[in-house]
């Protein structure tokens, strides 16, 4: 069985301590999946006994099945990685496999990282948006969105105008660093400068769930999944989960402070 499908069902009862041990475990999978609960407890700075609950509550029985399971969706995600199209499996199939990326991106993001998020929001910062490749053109759509609902949004989707809107940056704004590839040369940079400021913005990112250096140097982090496709040598690969997680993070301001920006009333189910 996928290894998301088991852990799904138990992601929302996760403390915050929790929720840092599954961050972990999806993003070093290739790495823990031939290490002891020694190792991998060594590397998390709990117990043995710790991560064993931990693996227990997530829908293990044990940290061998734990392991296996792990193998199991890896290797599966390899033979789908083979394919040069999607469309080599079956339609269905890969309805199936788009529409699971995008809630295992969803549901893998904990409240508290969205409250941290809309609290920051609250602030009115200016915000930037940094992406290129096809995440500009989901970015596209984002910005729209940031931008009617009435925030101060810079979105540069050239190299040139990226640099020039790096340098005008200041302490209190929001800047959000939208890609998959997380190890871009260029945004890698862009984030070293931000960060040797004596005062830097917060940064928030969304990359793919491997352990990557954008995420590391990133304040907050969300991670999404995504199955590679390109044609004719270009990536296609769906962003939709971008898109679907920056939306999340819209409603949620709405939700939490709608009714002091916008007059925005919760409407009950009849």
């Amino acid at each position: 069985m996928n290894f998301f499908e088991i852990v799904n069902p138990h992601l929302s009862s996760l403390t915050n301590n929790e929720q840092s041990l599954f961050d972990f475990v999806v993003k070093n999978m290739n790495q823990i999946k031939n290490q002891s609960i020694r190792e991998v407890a060594a590397e998390t700075f709990v117990s043995t006994a710790t991560f064993l609950r931990f693996v227990k509550k997530i829908g293990f029985a044990g940290f061998s099945e734990f392991t296996t399971v792990i193998k199991y969706t890896l290797l599966n995600d390899d033979s789908h990685d083979e394919k040069e199209m999607p469309f080599t499996v079956s339609q269905t199939d890969y309805r199936e496999e788009y529409l699971k990326n995008i809630t295992e991106s969803v549901r893998v993001i904990p409240v508290s990282k969205l409250q941290q998020i809309t609290k920051l929001l609250s602030a009115h910062p200016k915000i930037f948006f940094f992406a290129k490749g096809i995440s500009k053109h989901a970015t596209d759509y984002i910005y729209y969105l940031f931008t009617m609902a009435g925030f101060d949004v810079e979105f540069p989707r050239e190299h040139d105008y990226r640099d020039i809107a790096r340098q005008q940056i200041q302490v209190n704004d929001l800047v959000f660093i939208l890609t998959y590839d997380g190890m871009d040369g260029e945004f890698l940079e862009m984030m070293n400068q931000l960060m040797s400021e004596p005062e830097k913005p917060f940064l928030i990112s969304i990359t793919e769930p491997d352990n990557n250096t954008i995420q590391n140097l990133s304040d907050i982090n969300l991670y999404i999944f995504s199955d590679s496709v390109k044609v004719n040598g270009t990536d296609i690969s769906s962003r939709i989960s971008t898109i679907a997680l920056m939306e999340l993070i819209l409603y949620q301001y709405i939700e939490d402070f709608g009714g002091r920006d916008f007059n925005f009333v919760k409407r009950n189910k009849q």
